[in-house]
């Protein structure tokens, strides 16, 4: 399934609401700045690289609307000149966007992309005609530019992805054929398929295309990922309608799934990764890590090298995101199951030290450390 698209029009985003996956299926339609805030916010739209790509069709929608002569009028006054006043629209809208969640990098990345994109065609089309006083033309140029980046943001995700699950692919029959196991077991947390990105996913897309290509039997261990339950209602979800064997377990198991031999490799994805290797993913990860560094288990990070931000040094320096405490408290539940009024701790996010980590895969290739030198 596409999980994000523009509507017809080309003034609106249609998405799969996730918040609801796997019991219902549903597309929504969103116009508003605000909707498409909320859909970051409230996970109707999630995944580090899928975040990016809603962004930039979030902002060409938007953009798209301001070549209507109302919008024109309203934001081309007489304090600058129209392709100026679309570039502030644009960052505004951008603005909003990025505030919406600060842990994920991809997103920030791909509303500079798109503001950038904006601005050098802002910049060739004064120097082509430095008279020009066609105010809807020169909209329509810079929404067109927003779109060609929203579209290349797109297909370069789909083959980063693809690229990256060759290369995951490619280390799990190393590591099958090192051990000569006939069946290998992964286990996985949070969600990092399709869903999370464009195609193949990044750490479910080795899985997926090992499964298509029929070259390796294995077995998958989905962490459930509390409190949102990302890793039940989602990598379940995506990886049964793929045909993979998938067993479903809470996250206080993986420690005895480990102990028992399943689990020869973990895979999960990544939110941001610092310049020395530490990576921000979904709240539990760090643990898995630990788990396996005592087991002698690899550990693996698969991302796009958008998500690698080398303008932050450390772990230390990505910010968490810290949601609402209901979350824990009665999310999911008919009543609460925690009692009224309980203090709740609820980071969306933690970071595992790049020492618990194998190696990050991304669409360039398998990166083991020393990381502050490789990456």
């Amino acid at each position: 399934m596409k999980n994000i698209d523009w509507n017809e029009k080309g003034d609106g985003v249609i998405i799969i609401d996730q918040s609801l996956l796997p019991g219902e299926e549903k597309y929504i339609e969103l116009t508003e700045p605000e909707e498409m805030y909320r859909a970051i916010k409230e996970l109707q739209v999630r995944g580090a690289p899928a975040i990016g790509i809603f962004a930039a069709y979030a902002l060409t929608a938007l953009m798209r609307q301001e070549l209507k002569p109302k919008a024109i009028r309203s934001c081309c006054g007489a304090s600058g000149t129209s392709d100026e006043g679309f570039i502030q629209k644009l960052r505004t809208y951008g603005d909003l966007l990025r505030s919406s969640r600060p842990t994920a990098v991809n997103l920030g990345w791909a509303v500079d992309r798109v503001v950038h994109a904006a601005r050098v065609e802002m910049f060739r089309a004064r120097k082509e005609q430095p008279d020009r006083l066609n105010v809807n033309a020169g909209a329509r140029r810079l929404a067109e530019a927003v779109k060609k980046e929203a579209e290349a943001i797109y297909h370069e995700d789909v083959e980063m992805c693809k690229s990256i699950s060759r290369y995951g692919m490619e280390e799990m029959k190393r590591i099958a054929g090192e051990k000569g196991m006939e069946k290998m077991g992964i286990l996985t947390h949070c969600n990092a398929g399709p869903l999370a990105t464009s195609e193949y996913g990044t750490a479910l897309g080795p899985l997926i295309l090992a499964s298509e290509e029929g070259t390796l039997d294995f077995r998958v261990f989905a962490d459930e990922t509390r409190p949102l339950l990302q890793g039940a209602r989602l990598t379940a979800y995506e990886l049964q309608k793929a045909g993979i064997d998938v067993t479903l377990i809470c996250d206080n198991m993986a420690s005895i799934v480990m102990k028992n031999g399943w689990v020869h490799a973990c895979f999960t994805g990544c939110d941001r990764v610092a310049a020395n290797g530490d990576t921000a993913n979904k709240i539990g990860t760090s643990a898995v890590a630990i788990l396996a560094k005592h087991y002698g288990i690899p550990f693996y990070i698969l991302g796009p090298s958008s998500s690698i931000d080398r303008n932050c040094p450390t772990g230390s320096d990505i910010p968490i995101e810290e949601r609402d405490p209901d979350e824990i408290r009665e999310k999911f539940y008919e009543k609460p199951m925690a009692p009224e009024g309980v203090k709740c701790y609820n980071p969306a996010f933690d970071v595992t030290d790049h020492e618990l980590i194998t190696a990050i895969i991304t669409e360039k290739g398998i990166i083991r450390p020393p990381f502050d030198k490789n990456l």
